[in-house]
């Protein structure tokens, strides 16, 4: 029996994504035209098609706007997990604001469904060596699991050392489920999804995956946003020519990329993957 790897969503809009952060202010946001709701659910149609359940990390910022698209996503059997308020890098943050945020959205969500929320990402993977105390306070929150870590070096993100597979990040009973990477030539490449899976070569994504099932005997954890499958999408000027490269490239293709992997491998939802109770 093939592994089951985890089927993640973080469902933000396109404005709320660091890579446009310098040009688009979070006082902004009500200026934008809000497609999240739509994209979201062509995405639940699209697990829906596969037959394939996974766990969205909903913003609430979203949730306030879209309540019965988060009741539709827990109806139908996927997992609804936190990924905080309003999308800010937790070390842009002080710890009180980070656990006032963290706790309302978790409240909120668990409002919206009538059910615990169990899981938590951070926006744009910000738990780095700067922030780790970020895992104490979603300890003390009731939270069973995380997956903001992102083992490789970045410029936005990052714990290079971290492991790469889930392990217990405080001494209390808080999982952390770190995004997907493999290892080559003595390097970590990341492959968990999002811009990899768009600007990757898909052969060489998937061989990726295979190689973590494989050789490693672990699964995978994939994440996708709902913006990804949105080539029509406003375009919002001044950005760099960086910003606009992880942003928008291949976004035409991410909705076929995706029916690929779907088909190529099992999916399930976090808790269920890594027996989160």
């Amino acid at each position: 029996m093939s592994i089951v790897n985890a089927f993640s969503v973080d469902v933000e809009d396109y404005f709320h994504v660091e890579a446009l952060a310098a040009t688009v202010h979070p006082s902004e946001w009500d200026r934008y035209e809000y497609r999240a709701d739509r994209n979201t659910r062509v995405l639940l149609e699209l697990l829906g098609h596969e037959g394939v359940h996974g766990t969205f990390f909903v913003l609430g910022w979203i949730a306030k706007r879209s309540r019965d698209l988060v009741r539709e996503i827990h109806a139908a059997g996927h997992e609804i997990a936190c990924h905080g308020m309003n999308h800010q890098v937790i070390y842009g943050q002080t710890r009180e604001t980070f656990r006032e945020e963290s706790r309302s959205a978790k409240q909120f969500l668990e409002d919206v469904i009538g059910a615990p929320v169990k899981g938590y990402r951070a926006a744009t993977y910000s738990i780095t060596d700067e922030s780790r105390w970020a895992l104490d306070i979603l300890q003390e929150l009731g939270f069973k699991y995380d997956s903001s870590i992102f083992p490789v070096r970045h410029d936005l993100y990052g714990i290079p050392d971290a492991p790469r597979f889930p392990f217990r990040p405080t001494s209390g009973p808080l999982l952390e489920v770190p995004i997907t990477t493999v290892e080559a030539f003595g390097l970590r490449v990341p492959a968990g999804g999002g811009g990899y899976f768009r600007l990757m070569p898909y052969s060489l994504f998937r061989a990726a995956l295979r190689r973590v099932n494989r050789k490693d005997g672990r699964p995978a954890v994939f994440y996708c946003h709902p913006w990804e499958i949105d080539p029509q999408q406003p375009r919002v000027a001044g950005l760099t020519l960086k910003s606009r490269f992880r942003h928008y490239t291949n976004l035409d293709r991410m909705q076929q990329r995706l029916r690929r992997l779907l088909g190529d491998f099992r999916w399930g939802r976090m808790d269920d993957v890594f027996g989160i109770t």
